[in-house]
């Protein structure tokens, strides 16, 4: 592990709860009253109430309904061509490239890169709940060196196998507008941002918005969007009322809400209806906030577990962590215990608190470890002994004391990762071998120990354990 890569990730925002009612779809029940048709109707209805179920249980059995890892969810036989949703190669504007037969839906990223994987999880989500095709930008550089490019969302993830297993198109920004391109497009969109806080009276910016070249003209978002009362201090705001905008009925309803013009063109612009389009997508839930945590998350279910490692960069982290374990050519890549521990911008919550009080010692973490050892002896009758470590701290003191626990990790200095590959790389080497550990140990309050710890779970089926941290004896249990 590059000690120091964790630089990248987002600080989280404490955990709160909603008592909101759970948004979500109905089935209506028809009742007919008792009748005695003739022979022949009654045949026919039989027919075609016969037909209807199959037609009902085709489409039901055709996504992924229920399942407990990932590999056990049905995949769709037919190759979605996400080219075929646009009208050819990118152009200069980006309308021009649009199908009048097709509805988009596009957002924007501000934050860490593991914050912005999970904003991206969330467009998908809306997507697929409003029958639209998503756009994609690229990811910027927020926690690395600003200089550094953008790097698009497929070199990092596999976009063919999650739109076959999610059966909707994704798209991303440079296939539908030229990069390259000088020309200043006008857009309307949904500003969330304004709606969900009190002391803030704009949306959120995002340099994306510059890098695409697009001049938005902003619209607020109904009060009611909002996931939490309107007394709870919370930034949340509900997949379901922000999908409402996505229609005919509810979207004429608000088109006369607060309008910015856009910065450039100062045009002021109702909300797109072909290309729905919302200032942030972070904090969005379906009955609470932070709903990533949850074992229930819509996002993560049907969207998130899905979004599997690029196929070159799988292969990278590999090669990385076999020589971070010293496996010799020829020698399969042995089962490990992937650890995040992040420290660094987490010392300012320990307020007064020296840290070595307030961060979990390499004993206690151990001790998870020894847990989720445990649990693959009993449950996988697997003995995993190899153990890496993945974490931002600096000091040379606390690094050798992983190496007294019999621990390694990837030295990307050593390696020369970032002279090699470029500085994003350090951050996604990382995230891929804790997600492909047999067992995982995190932290409490990291988003990039969430993710990590659902991709275990759910495309291992590994155990997974997280640290807590803040005061003394903080993980004592």
């Amino acid at each position: 592990m590059s000690k120091g890569s964790d630089k990248y990730f987002e600080a989280d925002s404490p955990r709160r709860d909603s008592n909101d009612d759970l948004e979500s779809p109905f089935i209506p029940v028809f009742r007919t009253k008792s009748s005695r048709p003739n022979r022949s109707i009654w045949t026919l209805c039989i027919v075609l109430a016969g037909v209807s179920l199959l037609g009902v249980g085709a489409l039901l059995f055709a996504k992924p309904l229920r399942y407990r890892n990932a590999q056990d969810a049905p995949v769709y036989t037919g190759i979605i061509d996400s080219q075929s949703y646009v009208q050819g190669p990118p152009t200069q504007s980006f309308r021009d490239n649009l199908r009048n037969d097709t509805k988009y839906i596009t957002s924007w990223v501000s934050a860490g890169w593991t914050n912005d994987v999970m904003t991206y999880g969330n467009l998908i989500y809306l997507a697929l709940i409003t029958g639209r095709v998503p756009i994609i930008a690229k990811f910027i550089p927020s926690h690395i060196d600003g200089r550094t490019a953008p790097f698009a969302f497929g070199e990092v993830f596999d976009i063919p196998r999650l739109s076959q297993t999610i059966g909707s198109p994704v798209l991303e920004w440079h296939e539908v507008k030229d990069s390259e391109s000088q020309v200043l497009d006008d857009l309307g969109c949904w500003n969330i941002w304004e709606s969900v806080q009190t002391d803030v009276h704009d949306a959120r910016g995002s340099h994306s918005l510059n890098l695409l070249k697009l001049d938005i003209s902003w619209t607020r978002t109904p009060d009611w969007v909002k996931l939490t009362a309107p007394e709870i201090k919370d930034n949340h705001a509900s997949f379901w009322s922000l999908a409402t905008l996505g229609f005919p009925e509810t979207r004429s309803r608000y088109l006369e809400s607060t309008n910015y013009p856009s910065p450039e063109h100062q045009v002021s612009l109702l909300p797109d209806d072909q290309v729905l389009c919302f200032d942030y997508l972070y904090y969005i839930g379906a009955q609470n906030s932070f709903e990533w945590e949850m074992d229930y998350s819509p996002a993560w279910r049907f969207v998130g577990q899905h979004i599997h490692w690029n196929a070159s960069l799988e292969r990278l982290a590999d090669e990385h962590a076999r020589r971070a374990m010293n496996v010799p050519v020829g020698e399969p890549t042995p089962p490990y215990i992937s650890i995040h521990v992040r420290h660094g911008d987490f010392h300012n919550l320990c307020n007064e608190l020296p840290l070595d009080q307030c961060f979990a010692s390499l004993s206690v973490i151990a001790r998870r470890v020894s847990e989720v050892q445990e649990e693959l002896r009993t449950q996988k009758g697997i003995e995993v002994t190899q153990v890496i470590m993945t974490s931002d701290e600096r000091d040379p003191e606390w690094w050798s004391g992983v190496r007294d626990m019999g621990w390694t990790w990837v030295d990307y200095a050593t390696e020369r990762t970032e002279e090699v590959y470029g500085k994003w790389y350090p951050v996604f080497l990382d995230a891929v071998i804790q997600s492909n550990g047999a067992g995982f140990v995190g932290t409490h309050g990291s988003t990039m120990t969430t993710l990590a710890r659902r991709r275990v779970e759910s495309w291992h089926g590994g155990p997974t354990r997280v640290v807590r941290w803040g005061w003394p004896g903080a993980d004592d249990h």
